[in-house]
């Protein structure tokens, strides 16, 4: 958005991007610019059940009361189609307990190896607002580790198309993750949607726009 010069016009209140990966605050960054002012903070969040989706709005609406403003949480997920969507939401978990070698082995008596990456961020404008939420999947499937094996579940899921796993190598950057990458589009919405959800608050946003 731009003033009568021309000038960008950046919002008054910042979103707390709820994450402690420095990594992660740099990726919206580079994607929004300074459209949308951007602060991270690590919360201690409970533990959720449900549906992914479920999961991030309820994640996004107890770190709006935390912080008492604006937030954005993510979420990745790894489903698996011959289970239904498990692991899911709580893929985290089972690699905890099982590492990659079980979470394959989950899958030894399917012939259906196939899988997707999910994303879902959510973004709630205070404690008493309903969060939106965006998702970006990717289809893929499940292999047996490849690569590094610090990157949580990357080494086993090989994207459709490609022949290689999600893991990325160190020289390549961190937008170069394709799950993360087919967020663009959605994530930039946020500029319209952060400014209008504003405006209905009857906020009067010109006041702090640059002239």
């Amino acid at each position: 958005m731009s003033g009568s010069g021309g000038a960008m016009r950046v919002f008054p209140r910042p979103v707390t991007f709820v994450t402690g990966n420095a990594k992660k605050l740099e990726e919206v960054r580079a994607i929004l610019g300074q459209s949308i002012p951007f602060q991270s903070l690590k919360l201690d969040l409970p533990e959720l059940q449900g549906e992914p989706e479920e999961i991030s709005k309820e994640k996004a609406r107890l770190a709006a009361v935390q912080v008492n403003g604006p937030v954005l949480v993510e979420d990745t997920c790894l489903c698996f189609n011959a289970l239904n969507g498990l692991p899911g939401p709580y893929i985290k978990w089972f690699l905890q307990k099982t590492g990659h070698e079980g979470l394959n082995n989950l899958l030894k008596a399917y012939e259906d190896k196939s899988a997707y990456a999910m994303c879902i961020f959510s973004l709630a404008l205070g404690p008493e607002d309903e969060p939106i939420t965006f998702v970006g999947k990717t289809p893929g499937k499940i292999v047996p580790a490849r690569g590094p094996t610090d990157f949580g579940w990357d080494p086993i899921f090989e994207p459709e198309g490609y022949e290689q796993t999600f893991v990325l190598p160190p020289p390549h950057p961190f937008l170069s993750n394709l799950y993360h990458t087919r967020l663009r589009l959605r994530y930039q919405k946020l500029t319209p949607i952060y400014s209008s959800h504003l405006a209905l608050k009857s906020l009067r946003l010109d006041q702090f726009f640059s002239q």
